[in-house]
């Protein structure tokens, strides 16, 4: 598992390549590593994030893949989305510390 720290990153971009139309994220870390993010994967972290920062009493969120069919989906949606699932937060905050507890970082 890595985690990415602050010190870790030399640099990020966000841009929409030339001959693209979607907004791609760069990280690139000082190890020399490089992660690309797609702009709807930004997105659902970017959504992920506020909802919680921004609610009065929410404290976790969990977001899941799902595979949509084309009834399922909006126009100029992916089939494969990130979206939240019903269950205890209390459940969503023992996960994240289960696996921070098994990391050496």
């Amino acid at each position: 598992m890595d985690v990415i720290r602050n010190c870790d990153v030399e640099g990020v971009v966000y841009a929409v390549p030339k001959g693209h139309k979607h907004y791609r994220l760069v990280v690139i870390l000082r190890d020399g590593r490089i992660l690309v993010f797609s702009e709807a994967f930004v997105a659902n972290i970017v959504r992920a994030y506020v909802t919680v920062h921004t609610h009065p009493v929410k404290r976790a969120i969990e977001l899941k893949r799902f595979v949509l069919t084309e009834g399922e989906k909006k126009d100029g949606y992916a089939e494969c989305q990130l979206l939240e699932i019903e269950k205890e937060e209390e459940e969503i905050r023992e996960k994240v510390r289960s696996i921070l507890d098994n990391t050496s970082n």
